[in-house]
């Protein structure tokens, strides 16, 4: 089953900003909140559908990915059909105010408890990775060496003495409407709920040693030069023992020497003889596969362009694949010799080198639109 438009679920429309999204969120998690409706399958999944649409749509560089290429675009995996309850609600700390859940979950009458912190989720790493177009045609395997933090071999934690290990600590406030209760980061342990208890010499104090580590990435086909991708949980470790980061791809594209990309199509540039033109012929030409033969028909005019169905990109959401344009160009001798100006001669009066386009014939740019379009 499709997933449903990120903007239909919260209720609001592309150009709506970052509090009218906060505000749609806060809305739909308060009407759908699991406290709210107990054994309520329907009312949860709704609820896992607006965070994982808060999720994409509050974040700048997912939102514009979204806008682009929607849910297809990759990246997502970490959405709200596949967040736990405990990642959920690490959200409410920004939307509703004060650290982590507690406001929010005081506002139902704090049933639902807090689990114990597992660490300070790591921070992500960001390379850029070139392909070339055959790579971006097919799809690769890439095995690429990173400089990450990684947890040190011998390090041990001990629970922090001043959250007991949870990773925060609840204050009590009291309002004109009573007493609420605000949780915030423990001061003590930043909210890792943790304290390194042992660690090996030169390793830092939070229990992290850089290394260098060779990752294995595999790039799907139909990705474009700048494209953003997310691999989840292989960025830097999370300080004291805490979740690993993400890889953020950052795809650069490699200029071809004879063929150009456009969208999902593929342009080569032929140049042939008047002679080759005039009597037709059959010709070699690149391909993203290799090496391609095509027939030239008599009498080809120069700008006309052939295409070759499914010789292009594949579509990166799996809706086909592209073309590849032939751009004829009929190329004109810039020196002759006496001969070749003799021969000229004859033939400049012949009826048949006169200009005599057909009221159809269509201008380049014409043509082009017509492809593209």
């Amino acid at each position: 089953m499709s997933k449903r438009d990120c903007y239909e679920v919260l209720g609001v429309d592309r150009n709506a900003t970052k509090i009218e999204i906060k505000k749609a969120y806060r809305k739909l998690a308060v009407k759908y909140h699991p406290d709210k409706n107990p054994d309520n399958q329907a009312a949860e999944d709704k609820f896992k559908e607006a965070a994982e649409a808060y999720d994409i749509l509050s974040d700048e560089a997912k939102k514009a990915k979204y806008d682009q290429y929607g849910h297809g675009g990759g990246g997502f995996g970490g959405g709200g059909s596949h967040m736990n309850m405990d990642d959920i609600f690490s959200q409410f700390g920004d939307v509703f105010g004060g650290g982590g859940g507690g406001g929010f979950e005081s506002f139902f009458g704090g049933g639902r408890g807090r689990s114990r912190q597992t660490g300070v989720r790591g921070s992500d790493l960001r390379i850029r990775v070139k392909l070339t177009l055959e790579d971006i045609a097919n799809g690769v395997e890439k095995k690429i060496k990173v400089q990450r933090l990684s947890l040190a071999d011998g390090v041990t934690f001990t629970d922090c003495g001043q959250c007991n290990g949870v990773g925060y600590v609840r204050q009590v406030q009291r309002t004109v409407l009573g007493n609420m209760m605000q949780e915030h980061a423990c001061p003590s342990c930043g909210g890792a709920g943790k304290k390194v208890d042992k660690k090996p010499a030169g390793v830092q104090n939070d229990g992290l040693e850089r290394k260098e580590e060779i990752i294995k990435i595999n790039l799907p086909a139909g990705v474009e030069d700048g494209m953003n991708l997310t691999m989840r949980g292989q960025g830097n470790a999370g300080p004291m023992g805490g979740p690993n980061g993400d890889l953020l791809i950052v795809v650069e594209e490699k200029a071809h020497p004879e063929l150009k990309r456009e969208g999902n199509s593929v342009v080569y540039e032929l140049y042939v003889s008047i002679s080759d033109a005039a009597l037709g012929t059959s010709i070699e030409i690149p391909a993203i596969t290799g090496k391609l033969r095509i027939k030239l028909e008599s009498g080809t005019q120069s700008g006309k362009i052939l295409r070759l169905r499914g010789k292009g990109i594949p579509d990166i959401n799996g809706y086909g694949k592209g073309d590849q344009l032939v751009h004829v160009n009929v190329w004109t001798p810039k020196t002759l010799s006496s001969e070749e100006k003799e021969i000229l001669e004859k033939l400049k009066s012949s009826p048949n080198f006169n200009p005599d386009p057909d009221k159809d014939e269509k201008g380049f740019f014409d043509k082009v639109r017509e492809f593209f379009n």
